[in-house]
């Protein structure tokens, strides 16, 4: 009989150039899941990322630190134990200006893809 719940003890880490720690939980990456993807992060103190406008809408819940949202030009910052929802084909820049590291979850649904969250350059 199958089993009817999957347990991840190995996360995919995303690679980066830029600091932050990505463990994609479930998710393209891991399980092939194209649905949802839910990752634990820790941003960095100044870390940021260039704007995009993702086709997913993208839930986070911060577990320790600040995170800096600016959300279609208004700027929003959570700290520990809040949470967000912003709605898919939202122009947003994500950052950590702060001075100590940013630990949170994010979960998208459908799943992150790099093909789907129309990151500007920079």
């Amino acid at each position: 009989m199958r089993k009817k719940y999957q347990i991840q003890k190995s996360p995919f880490v995303v690679p980066t150039t830029d600091g932050k720690l990505i463990e994609e939980h479930f998710g393209k990456a891991t399980d092939g899941n194209s649905e949802i993807s839910i990752a634990h992060m820790i941003a960095p103190p100044g870390w940021s990322e260039p704007f995009q406008t993702p086709e997913f809408d993208e839930y986070t819940y911060i577990i320790k630190g600040k995170k800096q949202f600016i959300i279609e030009g208004e700027k929003v910052i959570l700290e520990s134990g809040q949470s967000i929802k912003i709605e898919k084909n939202t122009r947003i820049q994500y950052s950590n200006p702060f001075e100590s590291a940013c630990e949170y979850l994010a979960i998208c649904l459908p799943a992150f893809s790099i093909e789907s969250v129309h990151r500007e350059e920079s």
